[in-house]
């Protein structure tokens, strides 16, 4: 498998369409209210918007450094802080898509081939709770970092259309419309 194809462009387009909706939920609330937003949650015991924003940016930019060997980027332990003290701190709407623009700057950045070498390496991956998963990169790509970065995008999501942004399906596979066969958009 190679990691940088499957990788970088999910977490960029995906990322993207984060940026998209929060512009779209700005667009059509009064600025108090789309600010209100980064406080939102799907329930008492989840993260707000403003945890799940930041979230979905720690595990891209988890990915890039694990699968490169590298030590974690100080952003990522910015995200980490900011997205734990959100439900205190939310920050602001201008802030959660500069978060989101660096990381896909730091993905942009990356070379064609930059996660593939690790594809058959070994990776420790150590929760704050003291749990191990030994995997590899492929696992850890396949069985954690993708599915946890879609949850955080996915709850992000769910919170704005609770809030009442009129967001369907179109804005989140956006990225696809890339690949429209001419005149195959149904009329009306």
């Amino acid at each position: 498998m190679s990691l940088t194809p499957l990788l970088v462009p999910t977490f960029g387009q995906m990322l993207t369409t984060l940026s998209a909706w929060l512009d779209k939920a700005q667009a059509q609330l009064p600025a108090d209210e789309a600010q209100a937003l980064l406080s939102a949650r799907l329930a008492p015991d989840m993260f707000p918007l403003a945890t799940q924003i930041r979230f979905a940016c720690v595990q891209a930019q988890e990915a890039i450094a694990r699968l490169r060997g590298e030590a974690f980027p100080a952003s990522r332990d910015l995200l980490l802080e900011e997205g734990r003290n959100a439900g205190e701190q939310p920050g602001s709407l201008a802030d959660a898509q500069a978060r989101i623009a660096q990381t896909v700057a730091l993905l942009d950045a990356l070379a064609p081939d930059a996660l593939d070498a690790a594809a058959g390496s070994s990776i420790a991956h150590e929760l704050p709770n003291g749990m191990v998963f030994d995997l590899t990169a492929e696992q850890y790509a396949r069985d954690w970092t993708l599915p946890q970065f879609y949850f955080h995008l996915m709850t992000a999501y769910a919170i704005l259309r609770a809030q009442k942004v009129d967001l369907g399906k179109a804005d989140y596979v956006s990225h696809m419309f890339a690949y429209l066969r001419p005149g195959t958009m149904p009329q009306g």
